[in-house]
């Protein structure tokens, strides 16, 4: 079988300690013909550690010569490269989150539906082992009442790359963070779609000077993005969402929770464990998983390469990513009007 022509657009950290070892460990049925990165000298860094023959200073010309391209740049540039991509007919894997909002998104779907092109947004977390059996176990909880979702870092704010920058990310740990347990959630609770928001955004912690951060140095007065959210969700179904995320948080520990309340039961994903009434009392179920985000971004890989050639259904669907990016504008919107918002 022909191997899929694939290229990377951005060659910072993501690509090298996520992408590119996924995709070698693929080199069946991938080849990381070309590297591009506005930063030449680390495009070719990159290409020459790995072993990529080709690299480009601009991702256009890039674009002739391979049938899928890997998006790794700042959120600002994900809509235009994609969008782009597509329309050449280039199958497209893009990074978390989908793009700067829902608009933005919504050309991309747009794109890939009208040039019949493979789009998927990098949430691995749903081929972590853990969440993938909440998914299959969500029958034996029956319809969700209330879910749970805490994705909380005690003082790691990021002081590298562009993290802090709203207007290369626009926005901080619930982009670059929550939004990874938020599309866990909403997977797992689908098809209860939700509807309504209210919720606060914070930027105190990381706005004092002279604070203890175990993730390196960065410039408390130029930091312009959310360090602390939280959020109440309703669903169409009258259920509900819980939802808080942090970079910053003064807390005991780093905490990684989603759990969900159900009609016949209830779960939790990290580590998994399922509760059911039986025989007069409460039941719990506990198993073995990993939570390897490696081996997570491995079956991604797969799972976008095999869509790609026309073998499997993406398990994380674009349009499915664009629900995550209305929720998380919908959250925005609702800390800066000071009210509930509503989800079109």
């Amino acid at each position: 079988m022909k191997r899929l022509k694939m290229g990377l657009i951005g060659a910072g950290g993501i690509a090298e300690n996520r992408h590119i070892p996924a995709y070698q460990s693929l080199n069946e049925d991938v080849e990381i013909t070309g590297v591009q990165d506005v930063n030449l000298v680390r495009a070719k860094e990159v290409a020459e550690k790995y072993a990529i023959p080709h690299v480009y200073e601009d991702y256009l010309e890039m674009l002739k010569h391979v049938d899928a391209v890997t998006i790794c740049t700042p959120n600002k540039f994900h809509e235009s490269i994609a969008v782009a991509a597509l329309n050449q007919g280039i199958h497209v894997l893009c990074e978390k989150p989908m793009a700067m909002n829902a608009a933005e998104g919504k050309r991309m779907v747009d794109a890939a539906e009208k040039n019949n092109r493979i789009l998927m947004i990098g949430y691995h977390y749903r081929f972590m082992d853990a969440v993938a059996l909440a998914k299959q176990s969500m029958a034996d909880v029956g319809n969700p009442i209330v879910t749970r979702v805490q994705a909380l870092r005690q003082r790691k704010v990021p002081g590298w790359g562009v993290f802090i920058n709203k207007q290369l990310q626009g926005g901080g740990s619930l982009i670059d963070w929550g939004c990874h347990l938020l599309d866990t959630a909403l997977w797992l609770v689908s098809p209860s779609k939700p509807v309504e928001v209210n919720a606060q955004t914070y930027q105190r912690l990381s706005k004092q000077p002279n604070q203890v951060n175990d993730w390196g140095s960065y410039d408390h007065e130029a930091i312009d993005v959310d360090d602390h959210v939280s959020a109440y969700i309703r669903f169409d179904d009258q259920s509900t969402l819980l939802f808080e995320c942090s970079w910053a948080a003064n807390i005991k520990e780093d905490k990684t929770h989603v759990s969900i309340s159900g009609e016949n039961g209830g779960l939790s994903v990290f580590p998994f464990e399922l509760y059911q009434p039986k025989h007069n009392r409460m039941m719990e179920t506990h198993t073995n998983t990993t939570e390897d985000q490696q081996q997570a971004g491995l079956l991604q890989a797969k799972n976008f390469i095999d869509a790609c050639s026309g073998k499997a259904q993406l398990r994380s669907s674009p349009q499915e990513a664009l629900q995550v990016s209305k929720v998380i504008d919908a959250i925005y919107e609702s800390s800066n009007q000071g009210k509930s918002v509503f989800i079109n």
